[in-house]
């Protein structure tokens, strides 16, 4: 059987081992000893707003379908973070947003992820996409707090808040006390 590689390339012959001056195990071509190298997924992620409003995606798509998130999903080849961060709010929300600032970047090494999330201005209307239920721009006191998808979101919209009113911040990353969330 032929395994593809995550480069594109085919081969026959993949083992498990450490390659020569590396300190894990990875796939290795006993042919031409080429690596493998699986590394993490980039999420392109943002706390979209209008006035004082917060814009938020219920998922059409599991995982966590039904559950409310923000505009995000996996970055593409050949896009920066900032455009996929817009081309996701224009999947799930129909939404153009304009990029203020990076809020935060998280690490969920459980699932082997960077989520980069910016701030955002929402420049359009807005209406559901192919991956969203409904779409909405929700007061804070009302955002879904119970029903939010993944911990990224709860933090996101935690750090937007001690941000809102500031123009200039360090991004934020994992809280204190969140390991066992992400690993």
């Amino acid at each position: 059987m032929t395994d593809q590689l995550s480069n594109g390339f085919f081969s026959q012959e993949f083992k498990l081992k450490i390659p020569d001056g590396d300190d894990r195990i990875r796939r290795v071509c006993s042919h031409c000893q080429f690596v493998d190298y699986i590394n993490p997924k980039i999420i392109a992620a943002s706390v979209v707003t209008k006035g004082s409003k917060i814009l938020l995606c219920r998922r059409a798509i599991d995982p966590r379908k039904g559950f409310w998130t923000l505009p995000a999903g996996f970055m593409e080849q050949g896009e920066t973070v900032e455009e996929a961060a817009r081309r996701e709010a224009r999947e799930e929300a129909n939404a153009e947003i304009r990029i203020d600032r990076v809020l935060a970047v998280y690490s969920v090494p459980r699932i082997s992820q960077v989520q980069i999330m910016f701030r955002a201005e929402l420049v359009s209307d807005i209406s559901p996409g192919p991956e969203s239920l409904e779409v909405e721009l929700f007061d804070w006191r009302d955002i879904p707090w119970s029903n939010l998808a993944f911990p990224t979101v709860l933090w996101g919209l935690t750090h937007y808040a001690e941000t809102r009113s500031k123009t200039v911040f360090a991004p934020f990353s994992n809280p204190p006390g969140t390991e066992a969330l992400t690993r």
